[in-house]
């Protein structure tokens, strides 16, 4: 191969590699940066309307960082008026675009099937998941706060349909990280 062949080949090289990079996912440190506390493994305690229960959770990025898989379960035990069961549900969170805002979708062993606008406070120390109001069925609201290196607070509340802002708790729980 002649001398500039070879040149020219490079300069091709060079201006293809840009366009890969670009190409290439952002890693969960940016594209997830308001999330950062909440990626790993987590055991939580709390209480609510299910009553006393116990519980792990992890936040942990797939498919090549273009989203976070959310798996959580919660164990209640036994009380005079039920039996002792177990709840499991799956949260995922994407964006549409690069430029769009999170938003989330979750299922979870009951049926439920909710939909999600996510939102990080100004300091990220807050990620609240909030459902769409309808005038037919609840609203969810789901807010996790970092309270240490290691730890944080979950609330999961829910507003009757028709009254999208009358917020109740439901579920409060302290999670540390595992």
């Amino acid at each position: 191969m002649n001398r500039v062949a070879r040149i020219v080949l490079l300069f091709a090289m060079f201006e293809l590699l840009p366009l890969g990079i670009a190409k290439s996912p952002q890693d969960a440190t940016s594209r997830w940066a308001p999330f950062r506390y909440l990626l790993g493994d987590w055991v939580a305690e709390g209480a609510g309307q299910p009553g006393q229960g116990a519980g792990e959770f992890s936040f942990h990025p797939d498919l090549q960082n273009r989203i976070l898989v959310r798996k959580s379960y919660a164990t209640y035990p036994r009380t005079e008026d039920r039996p002792g069961f177990r709840h499991d549900d799956l949260m995922v969170v994407y964006r549409e675009s690069d430029n769009a805002p999170p938003t989330a979708l979750y299922f979870d062993s009951e049926g439920h099937v909710i939909h999600y606008s996510v939102a990080a406070s100004p300091d990220n120390k807050t990620i609240e998941f909030v459902s769409e109001a309808s005038s037919s069925s609840p609203r969810y609201r789901l807010t996790y706060t970092k309270t240490g290196s290691d730890t944080l607070t979950l609330k999961f509340e829910i507003a009757p349909p028709g009254k999208p802002d009358s917020f109740s708790t439901y579920i409060e729980a302290k999670a540390k990280r595992k």
